[in-house]
C-alpha cells in the first residue's frame, strides 16, 4: 500500500513538474518577444517608451494567457508527426480557417489536449485512491479523449459551414442570376452579392473577388472555391461556370438553369430531412416518452394487480 501511494506521488510530481516547464517556458518566450517589440517601438518613434506602461496598457488575457498558449501550441507541435499537414491544412482551409490556427498550431492543440486530459484523468484517480493500474488506464483514456477531441470539433465546424453554404447558395445565385441580366459582370455580381449578405458563402466569394484583383485567373479562382469549400453543389456550379465561359456560353441562360436546379435540389433536401424526421424522433419517444406515459397509465393499476397476483 505504501509503494502504491509513492508511486502515485511520483506520478503527480512528474505531471506537475511538467505543467511548470510549459509554463516557464511560454512566459519566457513572451518575455523576449516583449522587450524586441519595445525595443522598435523606441527606434521607430524615436522616444522612450516605457516597456511596463505599455504593457499595463493591455487586457491581461492578451498579455499573459493568449501568448502563453499559443508558444505552448507550437512547442508541442513539434512533437507532431507531419505527414498529415496537408490533409489538416485542407480541413481547416474547409472550416474556415478557425481562429487563425495554421496546420502546426492544430497539431499542438492536439497533442496539448491530449496531454491535459491525461494529466486531469490521473489526478481523478489519484485523487479517488485508485491504484495504480486504475491510475494508468485512467491517464491513458484521458490521453485519448483529449487527443481526439479537437479533431471532432473540426470536423463538426466544417460539417456546419458546409451546411450553411450549402443552405445560401440558391438564393445567391438568383441574386446573381438578377445581377447579370441587369448588365452587370459576373465580378461586379459577385461584389453585389458580398455587399448584401454575411455569411460564409460571401466570405468565400469574397476571397475569390480579392484573389481575382490580385491577378489569380478567374477560373484558377473558382477552382480555388470549389476546393476549399468541399461542397459538391458548389464543386458543380463552378465547373459549369468555367466550362460555359470557355465555350462562350451566355453566363446569364447558365446562372439562370443553375438557379433552378439549386432550387430543386434544396427542396429534395428538405424533403429528405422530413422523411428523416420520424425515424430520428423515434429514438427519443422510446427512451423518454413511452416510460413516462406507461408510469403515469400503469402506475395507479400496479398496487392492485400485485394484490390480486398475491392473493
Amino acid at each position: 500500500m505504501e509503494g502504491a501511494m509513492q508511486t502515485q506521488m511520483l506520478l503527480a510530481s512528474i505531471l506537475v513538474g511538467l505543467a511548470v516547464f510549459f509554463i516557464a517556458m511560454g512566459l519566457q518566450k513572451l518575455r523576449d518577444e516583449q522587450s524586441v517589440h519595445m525595443r522598435e517601438l523606441i527606434n521607430t518613434y524615436g522616444r522612450a517608451v516605457r516597456a511596463r506602461d505599455l504593457e499595463l496598457s493591455q487586457p491581461f488575457h492578451e498579455r499573459v494567457l493568449q501568448p502563453m498558449l499559443h508558444r505552448m501550441i507550437r512547442r508541442a507541435s513539434r512533437l507532431a508527426p507531419s505527414s498529415n499537414v496537408v490533409k489538416v491544412q485542407q480541413k481547416l482551409l474547409m472550416a474556415g480557417e478557425p481562429f487563425g490556427l495554421t496546420p502546426l498550431d492544430f497539431a499542438g492543440l492536439r497533442i496539448l489536449a491530449g496531454a491535459t486530459g491525461a494529466a486531469l484523468a490521473a489526478l481523478f484517480a489519484i485523487g479517488t485512491r485508485r491504484p495504480i493500474m486504475s491510475a494508468i488506464l485512467y491517464s491513458v483514456a484521458g490521453l485519448l479523449i483529449g487527443f481526439l477531441l479537437p479533431n471532432m470539433w473540426l470536423n463538426r465546424r466544417i460539417r456546419a459551414r458546409q451546411r450553411a453554404i450549402r443552405k445560401a447558395l440558391p438564393d445567391a445565385l438568383d441574386m446573381l442570376t438578377i445581377c447579370v441580366n441587369a448588365g452587370l459582370g459576373f465580378d461586379a455580381a459577385i461584389a453585389r452579392v458580398v455587399d448584401k449578405w454575411s455569411n460564409p458563402l460571401t466570405e468565400e466569394l469574397e476571397r475569390v473577388l480579392y484573389e481575382m484583383r490580385m491577378g489569380v485567373p478567374r477560373a484558377d479562382a473558382l477552382r480555388n472555391l470549389a476546393d476549399r469549400t468541399g461542397v459538391p453543389e458548389l464543386s458543380s456550379f463552378v465547373a459549369i461556370i468555367i466550362q460555359a465561359e470557355r465555350l462562350g456560353a451566355s453566363i446569364a441562360e447558365t446562372l439562370r438553369a443553375q438557379a433552378q436546379s439549386m432550387r430543386e435540389q434544396r427542396r429534395q433536401w428538405a424533403e429528405e430531412q422530413a422523411r428523416k424526421a420520424p425515424v430520428k424522433m423515434l429514438i427519443p419517444l422510446v427512451l423518454f416518452i413511452f416510460p413516462s406515459l406507461f408510469v403515469v397509465i400503469l402506475g395507479p393499476a400496479i398496487p392492485r394487480i400485485m394484490q390480486t397476483f398475491g392473493k
